[in-house]
């Protein structure tokens, strides 16, 4: 899976006046098809790898599905499909489950840019019933302006191709529990929370996610179905991410950079005390 993660290419470099060829580092991008049973459900342009963590978060984070007992299997298919082999993932659901019929009827095509364009409304993620966040922990300034290195410690792909998002998840003390990289932002959030479902950690009242680049609407309701309290982004989030936030209750951050950030909302979780 890795030599299908970065890739190499040759190109011409320009520096300081001088051309020269060299070979380069690519992060890798191809189509993941997901299906339940029989049926197509979403195609979404992805780095490959945690491929079954990436379909199982979309399903719980689109409102395909509410948790883990719903799901009796996951596979990666091992035939060719499309430009790459294993590009597809199949879940079977558990005796008696069914879809959620509204959702399942959105056309899902994901680009890696810009998540699943063209639905992000206020409106589409009151109707599935999230509740308001009411607990989660207290968060220590000094902490915060911690992750953004150890996000960046652990990115060994964009280390070598500079090309990929990342999504780091940490408890309350700063530990990193888990890590993805993807092309695509809103991947490497549900790649994240696929982990956490598979290992039942779900809701995680006493996280915080942190993403490099932007906060954006999606990025936030993912979030939120996982039940994270506090998000932090290296860049500025959207005006509806804003929005999406204050309304639910999140903790969120941007402008994470070196010893300055910006409380959006949910400024209550940031520790006062500890920034006096």
């Amino acid at each position: 899976m890795t030599g299908r993660m970065i890739s190499t290419t040759g190109v011409t470099e320009w520096s300081e006046g001088k051309f020269r060829s060299i070979d380069d580092y690519l992060a890798g991008e191809e189509p993941l098809e997901i299906r339940v049973g029989a049926r197509a459900i979403s195609v979404t342009m992805r780095t490959p790898g945690n491929d079954l963590e990436l379909a199982a978060g979309f399903l719980l984070t689109e409102g395909l599905i509410a948790g883990r007992a719903q799901i009796a299997s996951i596979r990666l298919e091992e035939e060719d499909v499309g430009n790459g082999k294993g590009n597809r993932v199949v879940v079977e659901l558990a005796q008696g489950v069914e879809m959620n019929s509204e959702a399942s009827q959105r056309n899902f095509y994901s680009t890696s840019s810009c998540g699943v364009c063209g639905k992000a409304s206020l409106e589409a993620i009151r109707v599935r019933g999230i509740k308001r966040l009411t607990a989660g922990p207290s968060v220590d300034p000094e902490l915060l302006c911690r992750l953004p290195d150890r996000l960046r410690e652990g990115q060994a792909i964009f280390g070598r191709t500079g090309g990929l998002h990342a999504a780091g998840l940490f408890n309350s003390s700063g530990e990193l529990l888990v890590l993805r990289e993807d092309i695509g932002r809103h991947n490497a959030v549900d790649k994240i929370i696929g982990w956490a479902l598979a290992k039942d950690l779900i809701p995680l009242q006493d996280s915080i996610l942190m993403v490099s680049g932007r906060g954006g609407f999606e990025i936030i309701q993912k979030a939120l179905v996982a039940g994270i309290p506090v998000l932090a982004s290296i860049s500025a989030p959207s005006d509806l991410a804003v929005n999406l936030a204050r309304e639910f209750g999140m903790t969120l951050v941007g402008f994470l950079r070196e010893r300055r950030f910006v409380i959006y909302s949910g400024a209550q979780r940031i520790s006062t005390e500890a920034a006096e």
